[in-house]
């Protein structure tokens, strides 16, 4: 058992008893108990010496831990509460305290449908009592991104209990090139998002590459039980290593990328880089930098590029810098070649 966990056991078996002003409480009757305590979880006889517990009661006096518990001794030998009623279970929440159980709260419920978090409920239902008794409504503070109107997220719980449970699934999908559905049996390995989408990562039957599926194609899934599953060892991380996004290509797709990036721009990608990958490699006189990235040339790696617009200018390889300039042509032909 952790030692965090010990030391809460005994503050909550000295806080017990210090709540009990029918007897006397001694630090040997201190020890017992914290003894006790220890034993009922662990099972086995804990030795808890007299320093810890001296120990354990200046921490919940001091506001470590924001007890302040107002533990006094009386006739030199007696330990108790010196404010009656009290107790570490019922500390008054502070703001900063209810401004992160509102965000917290926020977050869970865009989970509310996923069985990973269901057993929750209970628990984020009573934050929100206990909140609301504590304030007044106030708008939030942290602003998530979501989407409500996102396709395929009903799918979710289910991809990911077949993962945990490690069951095949037979997927009725349609991509968007695809002229109409088809049904496929897919081993699923792992849920990704990316870009407020869902994705599932796995195998199809009889497939020896790993592929993506987006939960917002696919139409309906059932387990198949009569497929064994297998994972073949899938690492996720070394799967990703190499790539921006979800689409993952061969090692043949991989480039080194060269690019200069405006002065302006230059502090936000450095301080939240394309890729693990990426460095810098020189600096120019009028305040830009020279990046280098090593990743595989997919639609979100073109997509990400063209959303910095003139802040970047790629220069190595030529594959890519010819495809980008292709992309910016066609753009421009959209808003000024019209008729």
């Amino acid at each position: 058992m952790a030692t965090n966990k010990n030391a809460l056991i005994r503050y909550l078996a000295i806080d017990k008893c210090l709540q009990n002003h029918q007897k006397r409480w001694t630090l040997d009757d201190l020890i017992d108990a914290c003894s006790d305590a220890l034993y009922e979880y662990e099972g086995k006889d804990s030795y808890v010496s007299k320093r810890t517990v001296q120990l354990d009661i200046q921490n919940m006096r001091s506001n470590k831990l924001g007890y302040n518990a107002p533990i006094v001794v009386y006739n030199r030998k007696y330990y108790k509460y010196e404010v009656p009623n009290y107790s570490i279970t019922d500390i008054p929440i502070t703001e900063i305290d209810i401004d992160i159980l509102q965000e917290s709260m926020e977050m869970l419920r865009q989970f509310k449908n996923f069985s990973l978090f269901s057993e929750l409920n209970g628990v984020i239902q009573k934050l929100e009592d206990k909140v609301y008794r504590e304030t007044k409504e106030q708008s939030p503070i942290i602003h998530l991104d979501k989407n409500d109107q996102l396709q395929g997220i009903e799918h979710l719980d289910t991809i990911y209990q077949a993962i945990v449970k490690k069951m095949v699934l037979d997927i009725n999908y349609q991509s968007f090139k695809a002229r109409k559905p088809s049904v496929v049996t897919f081993t699923p390995y792992i849920l990704k998002e990316f870009n407020n989408r869902w994705f599932v990562v796995g195998k199809k039957e009889d497939r020896v590459a790993t592929i993506t599926f987006a939960l917002d194609r696919i139409i309906d899934l059932e387990f198949n039980l009569s497929v064994p599953y297998e994972n073949h060892n899938f690492d996720p991380d070394d799967y990703y290593k190499d790539t921006i996004g979800v689409s993952v290509l061969s090692d043949r797709d991989i480039i080194n990328i060269e690019m200069k990036v405006d002065k302006y721009n230059a502090p936000y990608v450095m301080t939240k880089p394309f890729h693990s990958s990426q460095e810098m490699l020189g600096e120019y006189a009028d305040g830009s930098i020279l990046v280098g990235l090593r990743v595989h040339h997919n639609f979100e790696l073109e997509r990400l590029l063209l959303g910095f617009g003139p802040a970047i200018t790629i220069l190595k390889p030529r594959r890519l810098k010819q495809k980008i300039q292709k992309l910016v042509k066609e753009t421009y032909h959209n808003y000024f070649e019209t008729d």
